[in-house]
C-alpha cells in the first residue's frame, strides 16, 4: 500500500484518536499549497483591474459551473437536508464569506506578500480558539509547530512593519479574516452533517456569491466602466478554475480529516510561496528575514507532519 504519514494528535478528539495522510493526500496538500501561494500576487493583479467584490463575484460566477460539473460527474446530489441548513450557513459564513470579503479589501490595500503573511496567522487563531473555547489540548510537538509558525510570521513582518503601520485598515481586514477562518476550521472539523465536502463547497460559494455580488452592486457599481485586460482575465480564470474548482475542495477535505490545528499548520508554507511568487511576479526582492522565515515555517510543517511506518 502507499506510504502514509502520521500527524500529531490533538486531544480530545472524535472517536478515532489518530489521523493519517495518504500519499495522495500529501500530493493534494502540496498542490493546494502551491496554487494558493501563487494566487496572492494573482489576486493583487485582479483587484488592480477590478474592484475587490466585483473581481471576486465574477470569479465565483465562473467557478460554480466548474464545481457543478465535477459534482454531477461524481453522481452527487446538490440537495442538503433541511435540518443541516443552519450548520451549512455557519460553515459558509466562517470559512468563505467573511474570509473572501475581508481579504479582498486587504489585498487591495496591502502588497500581495504582506497580505499573505497576515492572512496565514490563521493557524495561531485556530489554536487559540481551540484552547479557549473547545477545550483542546496539544502535544509538545504541536506547540513547537505553533511557535515555529509564529516565528516565521514575525520574521516576515519585521521589515514590513513600517508599511503595515501606514495601512492599518488593510492589516485589520487580514487579521480579522484570519481569525474568522480559524473559527471556521474548528467548525468544519466538528460538523455534524455527512454532506460530501464538494457539496458544502458548492453551497458555500453560492452563498458567498450572493454576499459579494450584493456588496459589489451597492459599493462598486460606479466603477463598472471598463472590462479587465488580458492579465485581469487570466486572474479571473485562475481563481474560477484552480482556486474554486480544486483548492477550496481540497482544503475542506483536509479540514475534515485532520484535527483543526494540524490542518491549519499544514498549509503554513503558503505565505512563503505568496511572498516569493510576489517577488517574481511583482518585482519585489527577498531579504534575510524572508529566508529565515522559510526555515521557521518548514520546521512548523515538520513538527506537524512526520513520516510514519509504511502500511
Amino acid at each position: 500500500m502507499g506510504r502514509r504519514f502520521a500527524v500529531t494528535k490533538l486531544m480530545p478528539m472524535t472517536a478515532t484518536n489518530s489521523r493519517i495522510l495518504s500519499t495522495r493526500d500529501l500530493w493534494f496538500l502540496a498542490l493546494l499549497t502551491l496554487t494558493w501561494g501563487i494566487n496572492w500576487p494573482i489576486m493583487k493583479i485582479g483587484v488592480s483591474e477590478l474592484e475587490p467584490m466585483t473581481f471576486r463575484a465574477i470569479c465565483m460566477v465562473l467557478g460554480l459551473p466548474v464545481l457543478f460539473v465535477v459534482m454531477r460527474a461524481q453522481g452527487l446530489r446538490i440537495a442538503v437536508p433541511r435540518e443541516h441548513w443552519r450548520e451549512l450557513g455557519l460553515l459558509a459564513l466562517t470559512n468563505m464569506v467573511c474570509w473572501f470579503v475581508l481579504i479582498m479589501y486587504g489585498v487591495k490595500l496591502l502588497s500581495s506578500g504582506r497580505a499573505a503573511i497576515l492572512g496565514y496567522t490563521m493557524p495561531i487563531f485556530t489554536a487559540l480558539i481551540g484552547f479557549i473555547f473547545f477545550g483542546d489540548r496539544a502535544s509538545t510537538r504541536l506547540w513547537l509547530g505553533i511557535v515555529a509558525a509564529a516565528t516565521g510570521v514575525a520574521l516576515l513582518l519585521w521589515r514590513e512593519i513600517g508599511a503595515i503601520a501606514g495601512s492599518p485598515a488593510g492589516t485589520m481586514f487580514m487579521l480579522g479574516g484570519a481569525a474568522i477562518w480559524g473559527l471556521g476550521t474548528q467548525f468544519m472539523r466538528r460538523r455534524r452533517q455527512s454532506t460530501p465536502v464538494i457539496v458544502i463547497v458548492f453551497w458555500s460559494l453560492l452563498i458567498s456569491l450572493v454576499v459579494c455580488a450584493t456588496l459589489a452592486l451597492l459599493l462598486e457599481r460606479g466603477s463598472w466602466t471598463h472590462l479587465p485586460d488580458r492579465a485581469g482575465w487570466l486572474a479571473i480564470g485562475y481563481n474560477a478554475v484552480v482556486i474554486f474548482g480544486f483548492a477550496q475542495v481540497m482544503w475542506f477535505r483536509l479540514a475534515t480529516i485532520l484535527p483543526p490545528v494540524v490542518s491549519s499548520l499544514s498549509v503554513m508554507f503558503i505565505p512563503v510561496i505568496g511572498v516569493f511568487s510576489g517577488m517574481m511576479i511583482l518585482g519585489e526582492r527577498p531579504a534575510w528575514q524572508d529566508y529565515a522565515a522559510l526555515v521557521s515555517i518548514l520546521m512548523a510543517i515538520v513538527a506537524v507532519l512526520r513520516p510514519g511506518r509504511p502500511s
